[in-house]
């Protein structure tokens, strides 16, 4: 049972923390808790809509339910001055009849008009210079989770599924060298199938070891 002085919903986690490097894209997931028995709509807002993308910007949360949002930095071509960020975000929520979903809404659901209540809870941005994420690039200096490590995992990922796709492209390579009619005593051949099979090697190794290394 919720309380009085009990809040609609929390908000996880307090800050918006964005790893910041130039002409890269970069986000932050928000988890937004109900903590009531009731439906519970939120919004959220910002003071820069042209260099956030926020998805779901608004929905409603069954009771004692969770929802997960994400925020996405859009790539930037210039650093701010001192890597200090002033943007703000806002987080509004108001309680809704039973069963409600995204599109019964109206347009003035978050007014504050007719004692509705309204809560808000607004949120700072932080920027994350590259070089001050810890070595294993999982945990901040409070020793929990980072919301930013995502980004350091999708990274491995993406250099993981590069490996991949050039190792397809050696495969391709060799069997079109296989289907060549050479001529049988052709001396290079020989020399030309063992390099590649041997690069394919190297490939390979550096393919588990890039996959046993990452998430």
């Amino acid at each position: 049972m919720s309380t009085a002085s009990q809040q609609l919903v929390s908000v996880h986690p307090e800050e918006l923390k964005f790893i910041f490097e130039l002409e890269k894209q970069s986000f932050c997931d928000l988890k937004v808790v109900n903590n009531t028995e009731h439906h519970v709509a939120f919004k959220v807002k910002t003071t820069s809509p042209k260099k956030y993308f926020v998805r779901p910007n608004t929905n409603v949360i069954q009771p004692w339910d969770a929802c997960f949002i994400r925020v996405t930095l859009q790539a930037q071509h210039e650093y701010p001055p001192g890597m200090q960020c002033k943007d703000k975000f806002l987080l509004q929520s108001t309680k809704v009849p039973p069963n409600s979903d995204i599109d019964d809404l109206s347009p003035d659901a978050f007014n504050k008009d007719e004692g509705k209540v309204v809560e808000e809870c607004k949120l700072k941005v932080v920027y994350v210079s590259p070089d001050s994420v810890t070595s294993d690039g999982m945990r901040n200096s409070n020793g929990s989770p980072d919301a930013s490590s995502n980004q350091v995992i999708q990274r491995a990922k993406e250099e993981r599924d590069a490996a991949v796709r050039q190792t397809q492209q050696l495969q391709q390579e060799l069997d079109m060298l296989k289907r060549r009619r050479l001529p049988k005593r052709d001396p290079g051949f020989s020399f030309k199938f063992a390099f590649l099979v041997a690069l394919m090697g190297l490939m390979v190794g550096f393919l588990l070891n890039l996959s046993l290394s990452s998430p």
